[in-house]
C-alpha cells in the first residue's frame, strides 16, 4: 500500500481545518494556507518522481474496506493521466493563494474562510482524479461542488448568488443523472460475477460484454454528467455566469481544473466501460465539440466582460479537448490530456492577468479600458503572453497540444478537423482584439484612472495613478511563464507520462497503442 495518494488527499484537508480555526487573523491564516499548500506541490513532485510510466497501468494504489456490503471500498491510485491532473492541481493552488493575497473580499467575509474553501476544494480534487472506485469517484465528484459553491455565492460579484445556483444546480442535476449509470453499473457487475462491485479496474472487464443497448443507456448517464461539466454544448450556460462572478482565484480553478473533471471522466469512465457505446456516439460528440469550438470563439469576439470573455474561451478550448479524445487517435488522444494541462497553465494565467487589471481599474468591462500598455507595461507584457499562449502560438505551450490533436484527428474525422481549425483563426482574432481594446490606443476610461467622466474620456497619462505589477504579483505569474515556454519547447517529460496511459486506454476500444504503432 502507497500512502502517497492517502497523504495527497489528506494534507489539504488538515490545512482546510486550520485555516478555518484562523478567521479572525486573515494575515497567519493566508500564511498557513500557502504552506500547506506548498507542501502538497512537494507531495505531488514525489509521487511523480515515483511513478515509472513503463510500469503498471495503476500505482501508487492503496485500498481499504469502506461499505463492504455494497463491494465499495476507499480505493486509490493513478495512471499518467490522472497524475498529470493531480500535478496541475498541486501547482495551481499555492499561484491562486499567492495571487488572491490581496484581494478584497466582501464586506464579513474573512481571508480565512475563503482560504479554507480553496484547501478544501483541492482534497475534493484530488479525490476525484485518484479515486478507482466508481462510487468513491461519485462522491469526490459530488462533493467538490460545495466548496465551489460557497467559494462564488460568498465571494463573488454582484450576481453571485444566481450564479452559484446555476453552478450548483447544473452539476448536481449531471451528478444524479450519472448515479443512476453507477448503479447500473453494479446492477451489470452483480448479473456477471454473482456480486456487485463499484471496483475500476473489475467493471471495465465486465461491461465492455454487456450488450450495446445497455452499454448506450449507461454511457449516455456518465457522458451527461461529464459533459456539464467539462462544459460542452448545449451544456455549457452555467460557466459564463459562474466565471464572471466568481472571485478570480475561484476562476482559475474553476476553469483550470475543476472543468477537466469532465473530459478526464470521458478518457476514464466513457471510453474503457463503454467501448461499443463510444463508437456508436462518438459522431454526435465531433458534433458538439466542433460546435463548442466555433459558438464559444465567435461569442468570445463579442463579449464585453473580461471575465466571461475569458469563460467562452474556455468553452472553444474544451472542444478542442473532445474532439482530440473521441477522435479515437493515440497522437489525438495524448494531445487532448496534454491540452488539459496546457489550458489549466494557460487560461489560469489569463485569468489571474484579468483579474490584476480588475484590481486596478475597478470594472470587468472591457470599455471602460485603453492604453494600458501605457502605465502598466510589464501587465501589459504578460497579459500578451498569456493572450499568446490561449491563441497557441508556436512557442507556447498550447500550441503542442493543440497541433497534436489537429493531426491526430484528421487522419480518422478530417471533416470535423477542418471546420475545428477555423476555431484557430477565430482564437487570434478573440485574444488580440481583447489585447488591442483594452491595451493599445490612447488612455482612457474613469474606471481605469478613478476621473471624472464616462467611458472613453480622455486622460493624460502622466496623471493616472495606476500602478504596474509588484514583485507578489510577479512572482505568482512568472511559474506560469515559466511552464508556458518550457512546455512550448519541452514537452516531452509530460508526454512520457501521458502517452501510456492514452495508450491502454485507447486500446480498451480497439485503437492500437501508440508504441506499438511507432514500431511498426
Amino acid at each position: 500500500m502507497s500512502w502517497t495518494l492517502i497523504a495527497l488527499l489528506l494534507l489539504p484537508l488538515v490545512g482546510s481545518l486550520v485555516v478555518a480555526f484562523l478567521r479572525g487573523n486573515d494575515r497567519l491564516a493566508k500564511t498557513v494556507a500557502l504552506a500547506f499548500s506548498l507542501a502538497e506541490l512537494g507531495l505531488a513532485v514525489l509521487a511523480w518522481t515515483a511513478f515509472d510510466p513503463g510500469g503498471e497501468r495503476l500505482q501508487l494504489t492503496s485500498s481499504a474496506d469502506w461499505i463492504p456490503a455494497f463491494g465499495v471500498h476507499l480505493s486509490f491510485g493513478v495512471d499518467g493521466i490522472a497524475l498529470v491532473m493531480i500535478a496541475l492541481v498541486a501547482f495551481l493552488v499555492p499561484v491562486v493563494i499567492g495571487g488572491s493575497w490581496a484581494d478584497k473580499l466582501p464586506e464579513g467575509r474573512s481571508a480565512g474562510g475563503f482560504f479554507a474553501l480553496l484547501l478544501a476544494m483541492q482534497t475534493g480534487m484530488v479525490g476525484v482524479f485518484a479515486a478507482t472506485d466508481v462510487f468513491v469517484f461519485y462522491v469526490f465528484f459530488e462533493a467538490v461542488l460545495v466548496p465551489m459553491y460557497f467559494l462564488i455565492g460568498r465571494f463573488g460579484g454582484p450576481n453571485r448568488q444566481y450564479a452559484a445556483m446555476k453552478f450548483f444546480l447544473y452539476s448536481l442535476l449531471g451528478g444524479l443523472i450519472m448515479l443512476a449509470s453507477v448503479i447500473g453499473l453494479y446492477v451489470v457487475s452483480a448479473d456477471k460475477l454473482g456480486s456487485g462491485t463499484f471496483d475500476w479496474a473489475t467493471l471495465v472487464t465486465v461491461t465492455r460484454e454487456a450488450p450495446l443497448s445497455t452499454q448506450i443507456w449507461l454511457f449516455l448517464g456518465f457522458f451527461i454528467a461529464f459533459a456539464i461539466k467539462a462544459p460542452l454544448v448545449p451544456l455549457h450556460t452555467w460557466l459564463p455566469d459562474a466565471g464572471a462572478e466568481a472571485p478570480v482565484g475561484a476562476g482559475v480553478l474553476l476553469v483550470g481544473i475543476l472543468d477537466k473533471i469532465g473530459t478526464f471522466g470521458f478518457l476514464r469512465y466513457c471510453l474503457p466501460l463503454f467501448p461499443a457505446a463510444s463508437k456508436e456516439l462518438a459522431p454526435l460528440v465531433l458534433i458538439l465539440a466542433v460546435v463548442g469550438i466555433l459558438y464559444g470563439s465567435l461569442l468570445a469576439v463579442g463579449q464585453s466582460d473580461m471575465k466571461r470573455f475569458v469563460a467562452y474561451t474556455s468553452i472553444a478550448h474544451f472542444g478542442f479537448i473532445a474532439l482530440g479524445i473521441f477522435a479515437f487517435s493515440s497522437q489525438a488522444g495524448t494531445g487532448a490530456v496534454l491540452y488539459m494541462v496546457n489550458h489549466g497553465i494557460s487560461t489560469g494565467m489569463l485569468f489571474l492577468v484579468v483579474g490584476m487589471v480588475m484590481a486596478r481599474g475597478g470594472s470587468r468591462l472591457i470599455e471602460d479600458y485603453g492604453g494600458m500598455a501605457k502605465l502598466t507595461p510589464v501587465l501589459g507584457g504578460l497579459f500578451f503572453v498569456a493572450g499568446l499562449s490561449s491563441l497557441a502560438l508556436p512557442g507556447t505551450n498550447s500550441f503542442v497540444s493543440e497541433f497534436l490533436v489537429l493531426i491526430g484527428s484528421y487522419p480518422n474525422e478530417p471533416v470535423y478537423t477542418i471546420l475545428a481549425a477555423v476555431g484557430m483563426v477565430l482564437a487570434a482574432l478573440y485574444v488580440l482584439w481583447l489585447y488591442q481594446r483594452v491595451f493599445q490606443g490612447p488612455v482612457r476610461g474613469n474606471a481605469l484612472v478613478g476621473l471624472a467622466g464616462g467611458p472613453g474620456a480622455a486622460v493624460d497619462p502622466e496623471k493616472a495613478p495606476v500602478p504596474d505589477l509588484n514583485k507578489r504579483e510577479l512572482a505568482v505569474l512568472a511559474p506560469l511563464v515559466a511552464l508556458i515556454l518550457v512546455l512550448g519547447f519541452y514537452p516531452k517529460p509530460v508526454l512520457d507520462v501521458i502517452t501510456p496511459s492514452v495508450g491502454a486506454t485507447l486500446s480498451e476500444v480497439g485503437v492500437a497503442d501508440p508504441v506499438a504503432q511507432e514500431g511498426k
